[in-house]
């Protein structure tokens, strides 16, 4: 897209716009109709359009052709070209999305500062564009647990098609991640990948800020969904849209078009949606806050993203990787994890999930007082430590029990939690805890833990006792 196409139903008018161009050094086509124009435009889209508002024999007119492009490729910059008679009519061109317009007879100093700039303006949108698909390149998927290699094939039998897929998970377990992934994995990589954070838009802003804005002063203003036009559109949290959005929506869905607020024309769109939710969706439905007609529109491929609790094997791989995130970005210290320092990650709360880990890296990495390993003294503690760093704090059920209650129900706590670090791998875990792989399977056959298969991980539990076996 680095040429630029003349559009004018007067060959000799074509011809010299051409060859003034060309002088300077410009690649240029040309098409004398509107069928020309648009065949041109669908081969490979110019960087600059320079166009006609009349032409002769024509199924359309300049300003039809405006639209289409404005509609299409927003991101291609518009010339009209003007007769005296025909100023007011250029001047609405503008007002529909034309970057500039020139006036018959032409001054080529004029045509060629106008050229300049509207190319110059051209190479700021491409660059742009390519900066953001940069952009969203950096989140990558990282892991090799079970349930994550679980997930990434689910992932990879959707990138292909154009099915709508609906991804769930508690908030941080990089849902739109996820939806990236399907997204470059795709034939839709090269196109825009737009996302709509329904939670945090102003809910009567929602549809101007999704469907644009039409107005005699400002123009047009393309929307969320117009500038996702060929790739994807990620609703994140769709359960945040507001009600009267979400109908809205449905028809989109339905159609493949809507009219910008304000305006009178049907803006078709090519899209593939997905979407996210950290809620309840049948919940939602029942309290009548979600439609449920958008919930079977949006849910044709549901894909479950799992918690950082269900893949602890994980924590390394995306500590390191954000280390050196960080250390590339913001030039943050590249420090290693010691050992110790892994295994407390691996043994911690994750309430917001990956999120959560990312932004402690960061913390450690801008707090921490040297370049060394880092250690479990440098991870935040939800709880200030005892003095004595030695020492264990009970927590006050376990302080009450007997000596042998509470060794059972602490050797149980231990021994589960490290089963789940490791994935339910039962020869790492024996490694670890210093035990042989026999003597751990009675030692947790005898405080009644057992592991079971859940997303092909091996996940520990306590085997509780029914009344049965109480009696």
């Amino acid at each position: 897209m680095s040429d630029i196409l003349i559009v004018d139903d007067e060959r000799d008018i074509r011809e010299l716009v051409s060859d003034i161009l060309e002088d300077e050094g410009y690649a240029t086509r040309k098409a004398g109709s509107s069928e020309e124009c648009m065949a041109a435009l669908n081969a490979e889209p110019p960087a600059l359009l320079i166009l006609d508002i009349w032409l002769k024999d024509s199924q359309m007119d300049g300003i039809d052709i405006l639209k289409v492009v404005k509609r299409d490729n927003p991101e291609i910059p518009v010339v009209i070209i003007s007769g005296h008679g025909n100023i007011e009519i250029a001047v609405a061109a503008i007002k529909q999305g034309a970057y500039d317009f020139i006036e018959k007879p032409f001054n080529i100093d004029q045509l060629l500062v106008v050229i300049r700039r509207a190319m110059e303006t051209s190479q700021l949108r491409r660059e742009n564009t390519d900066l953001k698909r940069k952009d969203s390149g950096v989140s990558e998927m990282i892991g090799a647990s079970a349930s994550f290699r679980a997930l990434v094939g689910q992932l990879d039998k959707v990138t292909k098609s154009n099915g709508r897929v609906m991804l769930t998970g508690p908030a941080g377990s990089g849902k739109e991640i996820a939806a990236r992934y399907i997204h470059t994995q795709s034939n839709r990589a090269g196109a825009p990948f737009v996302t709509v954070n329904c939670a945090s838009i102003e809910p009567d802003r929602m549809e101007e800020v999704l469907f644009g804005r039409e107005s005699a002063e400002r123009g047009i203003e393309p929307g969320l969904l117009e500038q996702a036009h060929g790739g994807v559109i990620f609703f994140d949290e769709v359960a945040d849209m507001p009600l009267g959005t979400q109908s809205k929506i449905l028809r989109v869905l339905v159609d493949q078009q809507f009219q910008r607020v304000g305006g009178a024309d049907k803006v078709r769109v090519d899209l593939r949606v997905i979407s996210s939710t950290n809620k309840d969706l049948d919940r939602e439905i029942e309290a009548d806050r979600f439609r449920q007609e958008l919930y079977h529109r949006l849910n044709v491929v549901p894909i479950p993203v799992p918690s950082l609790a269900d893949r602890r094997e994980d924590i390394p791989l995306l500590a390191e990787a954000f280390i050196e995130h960080f250390n590339e970005s913001q030039g943050l210290p590249m420090r290693k994890l010691s050992e110790d320092a892994v295994a407390l990650m691996q043994t911690m709360l994750w309430p917001g999930n990956v999120r959560q880990l990312k932004n402690m890296v960061e913390r450690v990495l801008i707090l921490g007082e040297s370049n060394g390993p880092i250690e479990p003294k440098d991870l935040p503690r939800e709880e200030e430590p005892a003095e004595d760093q030695s020492r264990v704090v009970l927590s006050g059920a376990l302080a009450t029990l007997p000596l042998r209650e509470a060794r059972e129900a602490f050797e149980r706590e231990y021994l589960l939690t490290q089963i789940n670090r490791f994935g339910g791998n039962i020869s790492r875990t024996a490694s670890f805890v210093g035990m042989e792989r026999s003597a751990l399977h009675r030692k947790l056959k005898s405080l009644g833990v057992v592991t079971s298969n859940k997303a092909g991980a091996r996940i520990a539990h306590v085997e509780k006792e029914t009344e049965e076996d109480m009696a």
